[in-house]
């Protein structure tokens, strides 16, 4: 396991500079002159130039890649364009509300989706698996761009239940969670339900009831247990697009994490902060990839690493 572990952490340095490169190089070739967004254009070319000259942007690109790679060396993400502000502080202090908003979304997709899907396995081919289906499919087909602003009309807008925007408070949580939660819990829903029906057809399932094991306890602890690990496989993969759509559902309700910190910096071409955010999106992507590996071998005893 520990060799394992060392494996996947040397493979993560070159996915991460091919990431910084890509990132880097991007950002820089799109059209657009960060300085001229900061001053406006009644600036004069004067300080334009000077401005650009003190934040180094003057310099050739290869020399600005080579100084951002020394800084990222050093656990330096730079310094941000607009506010002055380093980035791992600006990042930072918009992380917990983005973290908030993850595991709201996650959890509300578990709890909903797991049963439903165990439910709609254990009654396939019966009405209740067929409004659980129609269901999962829906919340597939519907992107979180446009749930979103559905529900800030129904429900904040219309029935004036929630706020339409900002955070604070518990209420504040409940249409974005939604949002993003919505697409993870059907997914989540459909392959629970198909890796359960697929293990209730194993003859350990059909031994186990013949031998007088109760039809729940055969469902939970024998079927159930073994179709975790591609449900495992799906939550891992889903958890790091979790941060990718809370960018969508953060700049719909003005809510203050990582994702809307992006487009704004994307916006005033803020190069560091935007390579920060987005580096930290790749990064979140490569440790659930990771942490998935490892939960194979404690939820499947078959499943060693060396």
């Amino acid at each position: 396991m520990i060799h394992f572990l060392l494996r996947r952490l040397v493979l993560t340095l070159p996915v991460l500079l091919g990431v910084v490169t890509l990132v880097f190089s991007l950002i820089h070739l799109v059209p657009g002159d960060p300085v001229e967004a900061m001053l406006g254009e009644s600036a004069s070319p004067q300080e334009v130039a000077e401005v650009r000259g003190r934040l180094g942007l003057d310099r050739p690109l290869y020399v600005q890649y080579g100084a951002y790679l020394q800084g990222l060396a050093a656990g330096d993400l730079g310094t941000s364009l607009r506010t002055n502000e380093p980035v791992a502080r600006a990042i930072a202090d918009r992380m917990p509300a983005t973290v908030q908003l993850a595991l709201a979304a996650l959890g509300l997709a578990v709890v909903i989706a797991i049963p439903l899907g165990i439910v709609a396995a254990v009654g396939a081919g019966t009405a209740v698996d067929y409004v659980a289906t129609t269901l999962a499919l829906a919340g597939i087909s519907m992107p979180n761009f446009w749930v979103g602003p559905l529900l800030a009309i129904l429900f904040a807008i219309t029935l004036g239940w929630l706020p339409v925007s900002g955070s604070g408070t518990l209420a504040h949580l409940v249409l974005p969670a939604i949002t993003l939660g919505a697409p993870l819990g059907a997914v989540l829903a459909r392959m629970t339900r198909a890796s359960v029906i697929e293990e209730l057809r194993e003859l350990y399932v059909i031994a186990a009831r013949a031998r007088g094991v109760s039809r729940t306890r055969a469902v939970l602890r024998h079927a159930f247990r073994n179709s975790l690990i591609p449900v495992v496989t799906v939550l891992g993969l889903q958890m790091g697009s979790v941060l990718t759509g809370a960018v969508i559902t953060e700049t719909i309700f003005a809510w203050p994490g990582v994702g809307r910190l992006l487009i704004q910096s994307i916006n005033f071409r803020d190069y560091p902060l935007v390579q920060g955010c987005i580096l930290l999106i790749a990064l979140t992507y490569i440790v659930m990839n990771l942490l998935t590996d490892l939960a194979y071998g404690f939820l499947d005893p078959r499943i060693r690493y060396d």
